[in-house]
């Protein structure tokens, strides 16, 4: 780690991850393919060659302990006003970012998100976003988004259900439909560390990298979840066995 392609700047990727879960108790320690939630985003960080610190942001002495044993630092535990079901994911960022700073005593240049209930991430994403920053001024933030042909409904101010968009009107092929994305910023954010001191996850001005995988939209926040994503790694793990036959 360490090796900036940008003249020495350093690179943060804060991964976060509490203790308390409602929906799936202790789902950042749950095994996954042999491994805690929480392990996945860390080998994944801990790949690139880009990234200065791998840091993870827990309140949990546990989730703190594994972190560690899987080679991200762990300097803080994270306050409880910044664990509670309200605490916004910006305030999380921000209280990382700055602790890191105050305490290396360095500058950031950019900053990377990760979390640990997303698992199906492209290979690459930090070093394909940080190469995209750092060749355009103009760039703010770069993360991934879902693509999806679906149509969407809203109620406008007078309670009726409407498509969010005119071409919704039209039906077609999905091949040949126009097209959202849904911003996944979990599955991989770059972003400059500016906007994350001001409270912003991403800037105004993004790059999306789009993506159309319906196991990337896998978000592990309920036993079902979590038994979908053991499936889909299992089928992946086998698909690649046997094109390599």
């Amino acid at each position: 780690m360490g090796n900036s392609i940008d003249g020495g700047k350093e690179t943060l990727c804060l991964i976060i991850a509490r203790g308390g879960s409602k929906g799936l108790p202790n789902k950042n320690l749950l095994d996954l393919m042999g491994k805690p939630l929480i392990a996945w985003p860390i080998i994944y960080a801990l790949e690139s060659s880009q990234v200065s610190e791998v840091v993870v942001s827990t309140d949990s002495e546990q989730i703190a302990k594994i972190a560690l044993e899987y080679g991200a630092k762990v300097p803080f535990i994270r306050p409880h006003d910044l664990s509670s079901d309200t605490a916004t994911t910006e305030s999380v960022l921000q209280h990382g970012l700055e602790f890191m700073e105050k305490n290396e005593n360095k500058i950031y240049e950019y900053c990377v998100f990760l979390t640990a209930t997303d698992i199906f991430r492209p290979p690459g994403l930090i070093e394909e976003g940080l190469k995209i920053l750092q060749g355009d001024s103009s760039i703010d933030s770069f993360f991934v988004g879902q693509k999806t042909t679906k149509n969407y409904w809203e109620k406008n101010a007078e309670g009726e259900w409407v498509r969010i968009k005119d071409w919704m009107y039209e039906y077609g092929s999905r091949q040949t439909r126009n097209f959202l994305i849904r911003e996944d910023t979990g599955l991989g954010c770059v972003t400059r560390a500016s906007f994350w001191r001001n409270g912003r996850r991403i800037g105004d001005k993004v790059h999306v990298k789009v993506i159309d995988d319906s196991f990337s939209s896998i978000d592990i926040h309920s036993f079902e979840d979590l038994a979908l994503a053991n499936f889909a790694l299992k089928f992946r793990l086998n698909l690649s066995e046997a094109s390599n036959d």
